[in-house]
């Protein structure tokens, strides 16, 4: 009967909550003819050449991150489940398949050598085809593949990173590195017979492979020192010291690598960072941490910038080449809240690369930048239980079990450590606060670290030629797509503007003139 009583108090509140103007079935038809309208005019393609490239990846945000992270931002801002996140504006949305060479439920290396190099992998390899079996350093050899921003890089455009993460992590160190293991952060991670076997750690490729990166950012720092030298903001951490067993100081190296006569800048601060001078500026790396960036919850202020802000500097940067740009953008902590069970700092994260997205939207055309939002994976995320409209996305469903006879939060896990037994039952969470950042969701199976989840993806994509990604694709696809776009790497055949094929209104006029000149 109490569970009866509570479905229907529930029930009383959602009706409450219906908004005015969505009781009229007027509303809901014209909401739906302009769509349509929008629709019709994504008729007139856009096929002009992408003069700049940005790709944003959600690491982990998955289709149920996508839609808690829509309401969340919703609710922030005094709306709900009818809010926009700014990727939903983007025309062009597709699918991608996001499963490793050697793995149904893949890893975020695997997964990265694809939407950045065009080739899919085995999970825990980075730039290498899957000839390359994780750990095996001599079977690395030959079997590297090259990424996106390296293509841009030979067709003469400016590059850039931002990352959330450790610049060195899976994601980002995929668009320069070739590693037979993702955790090779430095060579202090390095196994003997790897660095016997002439493997280079991905810190040391950061600055040797691809020397002139012009914008690199977020965390990271302590892989560039050698091992013990104190870390600038936490000097007395001994965890945040330097892990380099090559006694190199690789932010020296970088500085020393560039051409003379340009200017290479290096921050560790947020200060440093706003306070630039951009256009004196020809090279940029900023590490605001010693390993990953802190969740956005969590951010100092005053010392680490947000995404939105590295976005927004790295953009201007980019900008100054006449040719255009690509750029990478991760928010990388999605994943880790989720791999924690902390679904209230993933979702932050979520909002945050969504704000990101924004910023970024405003400071380009559709015109010449194609932009692509996607993930690289999913989680074990899910949000249920028959929530009533304006239901608090951390909150409780609005009905007990009908097993334990206990609530539960709409939001939980497939497995993770939020698995919690207290007196032989399932943890009662209205003892609990369950709202709080840190919070670990109950999970169905206790793992130490939730999983990836292997449904597919979202792609969204807006600008030139963003019509190329729809339907369902392996995810290897994407960057061939973006390079089609920019005309970039080695399929530039239909580069000239004759080649490019006519958009179908044109069609029927060009028919026209073609017999007229006859």
């Amino acid at each position: 009967m109490k569970a009866l009583f509570i479905l229907l108090l529930a029930q009383l509140c959602s009706a409450s909550l219906v908004p005015e103007r969505e009781k009229d079935p007027e509303y809901w038809r014209r909401q739906a003819q302009e769509t349509l309208r929008n629709a019709l005019r994504l008729q007139r393609l856009n096929q002009n050449v992408a003069k700049n490239l940005i790709l944003f990846l959600g690491d982990g945000m998955g289709v149920s991150t996508v839609t808690a992270a829509r309401i969340l931002k919703g609710q922030l801002h005094g709306q709900g489940e009818e809010s926009l996140l700014e990727m939903d504006k983007f025309p062009f949305v597709a699918l991608a398949k996001t499963y490793n060479t050697n793995a149904q439920v893949p890893d975020s290396a695997g997964t990265a050598t694809a939407y950045l190099c065009g080739v899919k992998a085995n999970e825990g390899t980075l730039g290498v085809s899957a000839g390359v079996t994780r750990d095996r350093c001599n079977t690395t050899k030959g079997q590297e593949v090259t990424s996106i921003l390296r293509w841009a890089k030979e067709a003469g455009k400016a590059v850039g990173i931002v990352t959330t993460t450790r610049v060195t992590h899976a994601t980002p160190s995929a668009a320069y590195a070739h590693s037979a293991n993702r955790d090779w952060y430095s060579d202090g991670e390095m196994p003997p017979d790897a660095l016997e076997g002439g493997c280079k750690d991905i810190a040391r490729q950061l600055v040797e492979n691809i020397p002139d990166i012009e914008v690199i950012l977020g965390g990271g720092r302590k892989y560039m020192y050698p091992r013990n030298v104190s870390d600038v903001e936490y000097p007395h951490e001994e965890k945040q010291r330097g892990t380099r067993l090559d006694g190199r100081n690789l932010v020296q190296a970088w500085r020393e690598a560039k051409p003379r006569g340009k200017v290479a800048e290096y921050v560790w601060h947020r200060r440093g960072l706003l306070a630039l001078n951009l256009t004196r500026v020809d090279f940029l790396l900023g590490l605001f941490e010693p390993g990953d960036m802190m969740y956005e919850l969590d951010r100092n202020n005053d010392t680490d910038p947000s995404l939105s802000e590295m976005v927004s500097v790295a953009i201007r940067m980019l900008q100054k080449n006449p040719r255009g740009f690509f750029l990478l953008v991760e928010g990388g902590r999605i994943d880790h809240g989720h791999h924690e069970g902390k679904a209230k700092q993933a979702l932050h994260e979520a909002v945050e690369l969504d704000r990101a997205i924004g910023l970024a939207t405003r400071l380009t055309s559709t015109q010449d930048t194609l932009s692509v939002v996607t993930a690289d994976h999913s989680h074990v995320f899910t949000f249920g239980g028959y929530t009533p409209r304006g239901n608090p996305i951390f909150g409780l469903a609005p009905m007990q079990s009908d097993v334990d006879r206990k609530p539960f939060t709409s939001i939980l896990y497939g497995n993770g450590p939020g698995y919690k037994i207290v007196a032989g039952e399932r943890e009662n969470v209205s003892a609990v606060d369950f709202a709080h950042a840190d919070y670990q969701a109950q999970s169905a199976v206790p793992l130490r670290q939730e999983t990836h989840g292997g449904e597919d993806v979202a792609v969204f994509a807006r600008g030139p030629m963003a019509h190329l990604l729809h339907g369902v694709h392996e995810q290897n696809y994407i960057p061939h797509a973006m390079a089609y776009a920019a005309c970039i790497g080695s399929n530039r055949g239909h580069c000239n503007a004759a080649a490019r094929p006519a958009t179908p209104l044109l069609l029927p006029f060009l028919g026209l003139l073609l017999l007229l000149l006859c």
